[in-house]
């Protein structure tokens, strides 16, 4: 196989260490909405799927799903830029793709707004040609719309392609999409956890990111 046409990227977990800040959130929406709290795990299971899939364990009425949303929302906002922290070495190896030709993509379960303020925090202004949000598409990850939606949005082949993700449901999403699936290993989810979805490849250390430009 010759070496990725493109490069897409997952955004929580794996460009960006938004993990406090996604827990934070959904414990203060519990709170406010008077429901028993939800051990940190549950979240952590779901890291990757929009909300309104996460807050139908507790309804299925549409305009309680929304209300849900809008408190997590309006606190996610509120502390963004002070719980948002950085892992090392991915900024650099995003350039370093970049500097060598490859096409770049985030593919994320994020609503746009979020989307493009966790790329600022973290330094990424303009190294993406092509961002996919949950309001970009109707079936989300692990579902392979969005994944598939951005390669076309790319010009690139799924066979040319390589998804960079630290959850399941970016290794789902990836594979029923026909790319290539690199697991990064510094997000929230344990090795054996990734190891049952089968990515193709590793990526132990941020350092490894720029080796994705040279892949057989």
């Amino acid at each position: 196989m010759t070496r990725p046409l493109a490069v897409l990227f997952d955004l929580d977990g794996t460009l960006v260490d938004t993990v406090e800040l996604i827990l934070a959130s959904y414990r203060h929406t519990v709170a406010v909405h008077g429901i028993d709290p939800v051990p940190d795990a549950v979240w952590l299971e779901g890291l990757g799927i929009p909300l309104r899939v996460q807050f139908r364990r507790f309804t299925t009425d549409p305009r309680e799903i929304q209300d849900l949303i809008d408190t997590y929302l309006a606190h996610n906002h509120e502390h963004h830029d002070r719980l948002v922290a950085h892992y090392p070495g991915v900024l650099e190896g995003v350039r370093s793709l970049e500097g060598a030709g490859v096409r770049l993509g985030v593919v994320t379960s994020k609503m746009h707004g979020g989307l493009e303020r966790g790329l600022t925090a973290g330094g990424y202004e303009g190294l993406f040609e092509v961002l996919i949000g949950a309001d970009d598409v109707e079936n989300p990850k692990p579902h392979p719309e969005p994944v598939l939606m951005a390669l076309g949005r790319l010009g690139v082949e799924p066979s040319d392609a390589v998804f960079v993700g630290d959850s399941p449901h970016d290794m789902a999403a990836g594979r029923a999409a026909g790319v290539r699936t690199a697991a990064a290993t510094w997000g929230p989810f344990p090795r054996e956890v990734l190891e049952l979805h089968r990515p193709d490849l590793w990526l132990e250390s941020p350092a490894e990111i720029p080796t994705l430009a040279q892949r057989p």
